[in-house]
C-alpha cells in the first residue's frame, strides 16, 4: 500500500508511527513544511521525508490529510490536478464534510472523514469513520489503519457532529471525572502523586472490564455493589446531586454548541 500523510503535525506523526508498524505499507510519504522537525522519521526504511505535497500525492494512492482546517482549502487546491480515480482520500479535518471535499476536488472521488481523539498520541483513539458512496469498498482500509491506533467505528456523517462530542469532548469530560477522583483521594489521605495513580488506573481498569467482557455498566456495578455497603451509598449520594443528569446535559450542550458554530460557518 503506497500512503501519504498530508500534514505531519502530532496527529500526522501518530498516524505515521502507527502505520509503521504495519508490513502491509509498501512507501510512506509523510509531509510537512519544516520537515526537520520530523527528521527523525527519515530512518525507517520506504519512508519518504518532503515538504512536496504534490510529490506526495504522485506517488502514492491512499492519502490522509492531517492539516489545520485554516490549510486544507489550500491544500486541496494545490493538488487538486493530481488527483486520480485511483486516488483514495482519508480526512481528518474536523468540521469539513465530505460533499464540501467533493465540490473542491470537482471529481467523483473515493472520500472518507476520520475523527480520531488525542489517545491517539498513545494507540488508544476511539475514531469514527464515514465515508461517500464512492469509497464504500475502501472502508476497510482506513478502519484497519485506525484500530492499529486504537478502535474505530463506521457512523454515517450525519452522527459526526455527535461524536465529535462522545469522543473527542468526551476525552475532556473524562479527564475531569479523573480529576475529580484525584481530588476525593487526596481528602481521603493519600498524596497528589498517589491518588492521581489511584484514580487513572482505576478508570482504565473499569473500561477495559467492559471492552474484555461486552457487558453493560450496570452489571459491573452489581459485583461490587453489596446490600447496605459502601459502594451503594456512595452511588447514591452522587446520583442525588446529579452526576449521571450533569453529565448527560453537559454533553448535550455541547452537541448543541458544536452546532452552532456549524451554522455560523456556513
Amino acid at each position: 500500500m503506497k500512503i501519504a500523510i498530508i500534514g505531519a503535525g502530532n496527529l500526522g506523526q501518530s498516524i505515521a508511527n502507527g502505520l509503521l508498524q504495519d508490513t502491509l505499507v509498501v512507501s510512506l510519504y509523510i509531509t510537512k513544511r519544516n520537515v526537520s522537525e520530523i527528521s527523525a522519521l527519515k530512518k525507517h526504511e520506504n519512508v519518504v521525508v518532503t515538504s512536496d505535497n504534490i510529490e506526495a500525492v504522485k506517488n502514492s494512492e491512499l492519502l490522509i490529510f492531517a492539516v489545520q482546517p485554516a490549510h486544507f482549502e489550500g491544500v486541496l487546491n494545490e493538488i487538486k490536478p493530481y488527483i486520480t480515480d485511483r486516488h483514495t482520500v482519508i480526512s481528518t479535518i474536523t468540521g469539513y464534510s465530505i460533499a464540501k471535499i467533493e465540490a473542491q476536488l470537482s471529481v467523483k472521488q473515493a472520500i472518507i472523514r476520520a475523527m480520531p481523539n488525542t489517545a491517539i498520541a498513545v494507540g488508544k483513539s476511539m475514531t469514527c469513520i464515514c465515508s461517500n458512496v464512492s469509497a464504500e469498498k475502501r472502508v476497510d482500509v482506513a478502519q484497519k489503519i485506525f484500530n492499529s491506533l486504537g478502535h474505530s467505528l463506521l457512523i454515517p456523517e450525519s452522527q459526526m457532529q455527535a461524536a465529535t462530542v462522545v469522543c473527542a469532548s468526551g476525552i475532556a469530560f473524562w479527564m475531569r471525572l479523573i480529576r475529580a477522583t484525584t481530588q476525593a483521594a487526596i481528602q481521603l489521605g493519600f498524596d497528589a502523586k498517589e491518588a492521581q495513580q489511584l484514580a487513572m488506573f482505576t478508570s482504565e481498569g473499569a473500561a477495559n472490564l467492559l471492552i474484555q467482557s461486552g457487558k453493560h455498566p450496570e452489571e459491573e456495578i452489581d459485583r461490587v455493589t453489596t446490600p447496605k455497603g459502601c459502594t451503594i451509598e456512595g452511588l447514591n449520594e452522587m446520583e442525588h446531586k446529579g452526576l449521571s443528569s450533569s453529565l448527560i446535559q453537559g454533553m448535550v450542550a455541547s452537541f448543541n454548541k458544536i452546532n452552532t458554530i456549524k451554522t455560523d460557518q456556513l
